[in-house]
């Protein structure tokens, strides 16, 4: 058995979708849009195969932005090194994303950084 994706409801479809090809070589299919509810979704792929599926609708709500809410807390990417952490994670702060922790050797053993995306979504960089 596999995951086979995860979904993400944002705001900004496209400001989101530019994230993760940018940041972490995600590769979109063509967006989809329901005309008869509003939803519109695209797909991406990463260089494992795991997919990220962003949505968005007319009818969604805010929830309170903290970073230690119940529930789905942050998307971890592995990079496969120590180096690649610390570089993406060097790149995002140099772009203007918050770093929230890291890296930095977890207690658990994990090589981490965690930052917020576009929409202070939680992303985990590891080792």
């Amino acid at each position: 058995m596999k995951i086979e994706h995860i979904a993400l409801y944002v705001n900004d479809l496209e400001t989101n979708k530019h994230f993760f090809e940018t940041y972490f070589a995600a590769k979109s299919n063509q967006q989809y849009h329901n005309p008869k509810t509003g939803l519109r979704t695209y797909f991406l792929t990463f260089s494992d195969g795991a997919r990220l599926e962003l949505m968005s609708r007319p009818e969604m709500t805010e929830k309170e932005v903290a970073l230690f809410l119940t529930g789905y807390t942050h998307l971890a990417f592995s990079l496969g090194s120590k180096k690649a952490v610390d570089q993406l994670t060097q790149r995002l702060a140099d772009d203007g994303f918050k770093i929230v922790s890291g890296p930095r050797t977890t207690g658990d053993g994990y090589y981490e950084s965690c930052i917020l995306g576009p929409e202070n979504n939680q992303i985990e960089i590891t080792a």
